[in-house]
């Protein structure tokens, strides 16, 4: 049997991190991924693999229609691609830390589409980020199953992004 390797203080292992970081993978087109390593010791090994990784934001929707407060939820990737230019917001995340990793996301980043509460969920489609983070319009509607009494317009709490299919 393999010894376990001891690992550095901070360091994440191959399956840790936080939930919803960026994944890496050698290969666009493979569904497998790791969660990056947010410690900020490197080593020189660590520093010249990540050279021939490319990273991607996850992004999950509902592909499947669901009712919220009346009003159906389902977004899919299909969605995405009936969207003029195939381009669309994604609105509605009312998580803080997806709002922060939200946020964080630079424009040109890729992400990977991925379809959750569905009979077969998984990586959709590849998507790229267009638009920096600007204030989530569906806060401040009192229809809209996001509404958020509780943000107010000259200091909202929730973003969005603008994201196109390729």
């Amino acid at each position: 049997m393999p010894r376990p390797r001891k690992r550095l203080p901070g360091a994440a292992g191959p399956d840790e991190g936080p939930a919803g970081k960026r994944t890496q993978t050698k290969n666009p087109g493979e569904a497998s991924a790791k969660v990056e390593n947010s410690s900020p010791q490197k080593t020189s090994a660590s520093k010249n693999c990540a050279k021939n990784l490319s990273s991607y934001w996850l992004m999950k929707s509902e592909p499947e229609s669901r009712l919220a407060k009346g009003v159906d939820v389902k977004f899919s990737i299909e969605d995405l691609k009936a969207q003029p230019k195939q381009t669309a917001c994604w609105d509605g995340v009312r998580n803080y830390q997806a709002r922060n990793f939200l946020r964080a996301m630079k424009l040109e980043e890729e992400a990977f589409f991925y379809h959750s509460n569905c009979k077969e969920p998984g990586i959709a489609g590849l998507m790229k980020i267009v638009k920096e983070a600007y204030p989530d319009h569906t806060q401040f509607e009192k229809n809209n199953p996001h509404y958020d009494p509780s943000s107010k317009e000259d200091n909202p709490k929730w973003s969005m992004r603008s994201l196109t299919s390729f």
